[in-house]
């Protein structure tokens, strides 16, 4: 991304300039949280607007258990400020550095059939909107606005401030266990009443299944975490091997299997705080897709992509496939909008960098997810256009119609959205 300018406000009446100035030179706005999204959702080449350092906590109202924060405030912070008080998130995605404005932006979501993507957690914010107006939304306010806003994909305004629903804070402990594919679909809806937190990692090529369930505990803190076995093992040989991988594509069935052998074959514990489980290491450099499939089409989606590559051998995947589940809701633009979800997530490492071939199980991958009614992670690389998001969601032209109404010139567009709206 090569912005024209850019600009890190550290107040309201400085956003307000900087959306006079653009309307004068007719240029767009493109406001950018962590700078964490896998994909150009965030790119332009005229004005950037970073967030960072407004950055504060506005009020904590320890009585509902709610928390107004300053939009550009990393979730990493607010975890730890939150803390002090007695409380959490009741959810959260598996990195926090992250804006708290890009988090619901984009949709991140979890894992847990009882809860849903992070967007549901706000109960309220404030937007800015292109014309200057500021708008409260919640649902007894603005309530189609906010309906819209709580998933925007920073097209209907700036956010300014966000109001999230807490709960008093916990410790999780999260027990990986080995499993097999077959054993996990025909068990998944008694796991998914076994635990809280559910979801598992698939390892391409092979049946294997790293089974991970994340519960409330009173148990003290405790772990068995060690720098050789994540690190040195599960981080810098890793990367080493894939490397290798990209001259002997062969190698990668071996390394998956090698990999469940070496770091997922036996039962693993480890309690702390909410955070500190829900957070994890996401190693290097790396291309993903995710989509969310009806929960029903778990089964049937991930035989099928196990199909896939059992007929094509020069089709290779990287391990994991890491499915999980997230709560129904009726926020418009959210994959999980009337329906409970199966998140189904690929990756394709980029050892030092270094890009490996994926068309072939991109396609494949995204085909199946089409098949199955899927809709993409917003963050994340995508092929589809409007034509697919009208028929993927039921909402998708009343949040047009708000788009339109809120930002009639287009100033909060760029190319990603344009594929998006037109």
């Amino acid at each position: 991304s090569s912005p024209e300018l850019s600009f890190q406000p550290t107040s309201v009446e400085e956003i307000k300039e900087i959306l006079d100035l653009a309307r004068q030179r007719s240029k767009r706005v493109k406001v950018v949280g962590g700078g964490h999204s896998p994909s150009d959702i965030a790119c332009t080449d005229d004005f950037m607007v970073q967030m960072g350092k407004m950055n504060k906590i506005l009020k904590v109202d320890e009585e509902k258990r709610q928390v107004m924060v300053e939009a550009g405030i990393l979730l990493s912070d607010l975890n730890v400020e939150l803390s002090k008080y007695g409380l959490a998130l009741p959810n959260l995605g598996a990195v926090s550095e992250v804006a708290a404005a890009g988090v619901i932006g984009t949709g991140t979501h979890n894992t847990g059939i009882k809860h849903g993507i992070l967007p549901t957690q706000v109960v309220a914010l404030t937007l800015l909107t292109a014309s200057g107006e500021i708008l409260e939304c919640s649902e007894s306010i603005n309530a189609e606005i906010f309906q819209a806003a709580r998933l925007h994909l920073g097209c209907l305004g700036v956010v300014l401030t966000i109001t999230f629903q807490c709960v008093p804070e916990f410790y999780l402990l999260e027990t990986t266990f080995p499993s097999t594919l077959q054993e996990v679909l025909d068990n998944l809806d008694s796991h998914l009443r076994r635990s809280e937190y559910f979801r598992f990692l698939w390892f391409p090529h092979s049946e294997n299944v790293s089974v991970i369930y994340q519960d409330h505990t009173n148990k003290p803190p405790s772990s068995s975490a060690s720098w050789f076995w994540d690190y040195a093992v599960g981080y810098y040989l890793l990367e080493f091997l894939l490397w290798i991988s990209t001259f002997l594509p062969g190698l990668v069935c071996w390394i998956n299997r090698f990999f469940f052998w070496l770091l997922f074959k036996g039962k693993v514990e480890h309690v702390d705080l909410s955070y500190k489980i829900f957070n994890y290491e996401c190693r290097f450099r790396q291309h993903v897709q995710d989509w969310a499939i009806p929960i029903e089409k778990t089964k049937e989606a991930l035989l099928e992509l196990k199909t896939v590559l059992e007929n094509n051998p020069k089709v290779v995947a990287h391990y994991p496939v890491e499915v999980r589940f997230a709560r129904g809701d009726d926020i418009l633009l959210s994959p999980c909008f009337q329906r409970d979800s199966c998140y189904m997530n690929i990756i394709m490492y980029r050892p030092y960098g270094k890009d490996v071939p994926r068309l072939d199980y991109w396609l494949a991958y995204e085909s199946i997810m089409k098949k199955a009614g899927g809709r993409p992670h917003w963050a994340k690389a995508h092929t589809c256009t409007r034509k697919d998001f009208e028929k993927m969601y039921p909402g998708f032209r009343k949040f047009c119609t708000i788009r339109e109404e809120l930002d009639p010139t287009g100033m909060f567009l760029n190319v990603y959205l344009e594929k998006v709206f037109y």
